[in-house]
């Protein structure tokens, strides 16, 4: 006890204190001896945390991901050191360039270790250090509750990403003393500066063609209708970035599909008709830019991100708005004159044909059509439901068959990680109980984390998968087809 009769906390007991402080209610984990002080302060906060115990550790930080994503709170995923953290880096890299919330804590080896090439050690900020926002490794056990909440706000900021907080073993499990916990700090972002909205008008107004290309921030952002007024009092069309298709209804008049892999002919023309993009929320990721050739020097380039170091990155704006997407795109909507007829006919034609070509499949060349399984289950999701689709060749039947009715009911990963998908709609049956979760996965990426379906059985989360097994690593093999020739390949079956 101390001097005022409260029990004494270890670092342990403070880390889980402050992630209730900041609503982190529930996390995944693989256990390790390096963090048993935290898997205890766990077990006695159990009624206020839930903890799903994982089978790999990718399945933990691509569960943490996902949550992540899906209830804009930070995921929460626990490992132990040197094995556990590499395992579990592939979470962290998605979580990266999907720019969602996630925190992963790792248990350290002892303070009196390092340097010394201990038992299963590593240098996590060298190895993070480039692919997580932040390292942040507490000092000591009465630094345990500021280093963990400095995690949780930093996760939050900006354009959200993963933090990792590497925890040695005498930091958690040493007397933190009585520490104060915090709370989350209030996150805000710039309004929209006035020159710059006044300039977007003025680019708008007198474009002919104009396109929206929406991304992760408008999800993030609740922006989602925001996004609607300024597509309709601008009279542009709608493109969602690789797999953001939930970033605008999918039946909503503007929409003119999703910027995937590969084009129809119908977006090609409406690209090529196209003299200003407005990109919403999204960092212009490879795979949504063509491997950045998608933008054409013709085209007026208008910005919008939280993060000012996205904009300009590898395409200079006319005009770069740093603030909060909804807010941006509320202040140009409220400027815009009406948009002309000829514009609005333009979007609404654009919108015929990308409904054509979502209902007109592809001739199945196997004995199942995806694009009919893709079409039933659409069919059949009618109330609350989130889809997690992994990497593969399947997964383009689902970009160009599925309807994204609802807003966060997509969770895949612009990363292309490979064994995303079971772990992801294992967290989403957690976030959302009442939801429908349907995960679609080839036979390679099942192979590698499908073992979490008993983590779900386990735990009550009635998650439904669909694994399309055609016995190889499908997408390298066509590529192996497309670069040498049928016939030739090689290591991919």
């Amino acid at each position: 006890m101390n001097a005022s009769g409260a029990a004494k906390m270890n670092g342990g007991d403070a880390l889980v204190a402050t992630l209730l402080s900041h609503g982190v209610r529930a996390g995944f984990a693989v256990p390790g001896e390096s963090y048993l002080a935290v898997l205890e302060a766990l077990r006695r906060e159990q009624d206020n945390f839930r903890l799903i115990t994982c089978r790999h550790e990718a399945g933990a930080s691509f569960a943490a991901e996902a949550y992540g994503k899906l209830t804009r709170n930070p995921g929460a995923a626990f490992v132990t050191r040197g094995p556990g953290a590499t395992n579990a880096s592939i979470g962290v890299h998605t979580a990266a360039q999907d720019s969602s919330p996630m925190v992963l804590f790792i248990g350290q080896i002892p303070s009196s270790h390092k340097g010394r090439e201990a038992f299963q050690e590593i240098d996590y900020q060298a190895m993070f250090g480039t692919i997580a926002k932040a390292v942040i490794e507490p000092h000591g056990p009465a630094d345990v509750a500021r280093a963990t909440a400095e995690a949780l706000d930093s996760a939050r900021a900006g354009r959200p990403g993963p933090v990792v907080v590497p925890l040695p073993e005498d930091v958690t499990e040493n007397d933190a003393g009585d520490p104060a916990i915090p709370g989350p700090v209030a996150q805000s972002l710039p309004a929209p500066d006035p020159d710059a909205v006044v300039r977007a008008v003025e680019l708008i107004s007198a474009a002919k063609h104009p396109i929206v290309v929406s991304g992760e921030m408008v999800t993030y952002h609740d922006a989602q209708d925001s996004l609607a007024r300024f597509a309709e009092a601008a009279g542009a069309g709608v493109f969602t970035s690789f797999r953001r298709q939930d970033s605008y209804d999918n039946f909503g008049p503007a929409y003119i599909g999703h910027l995937g892999l590969g084009r129809a002919p119908f977006q090609r023309k409406v690209w090529d008709e196209c003299d200003l993009v407005v990109v919403a929320g999204n960092r212009l990721d490879a795979i949504t830019s063509e491997d950045y050739k998608l933008l054409r020097h013709d085209q007026t380039l208008i910005h919008i991100h939280a993060d000012p170091t996205v904009l300009g990155h590898w395409r200079q704006p006319k005009v770069a708005i740093a603030a909060d997407t909804g807010a941006a795109l509320d202040a140009i909507a409220a400027a815009l004159p009406p948009p002309a007829n000829e514009r609005s006919e333009w979007c609404a034609t654009a919108h015929a044909e990308f409904l054509r070509f979502r209902e007109n499949g592809v001739a199945a060349l196997g004995k199942v059509d995806v694009a009919e399984v893709v079409k039933t289950v659409g069919d059949r999701l009618t109330g609350d439901h989130i889809i997690t689709n992994d990497a593969g060749n399947f997964s383009s039947w689902l970009h160009r068959h599925f309807p994204y009715r609802l807003r966060n009911s997509q969770a895949g990963p612009m990363a292309g990680a490979m064994g995303a998908a079971v772990p992801s709609a294992m967290a989403a049956q957690l976030a959302r109980p009442k939801a429908q979760v349907v995960a679609f996965v080839g036979d390679g990426g099942f192979m590698m984390t499908g073992q979490e379906m008993l983590t779900a059985a386990q735990h009550d989360l009635p998650i439904k998968v669909i694994v399309g097994d055609n016995g190889a690593y499908g997408t390298i093999l066509m590529h192996q087809h497309q670069a040498h020739g049928a016939g030739n390949y090689h290591g991919v079956h």
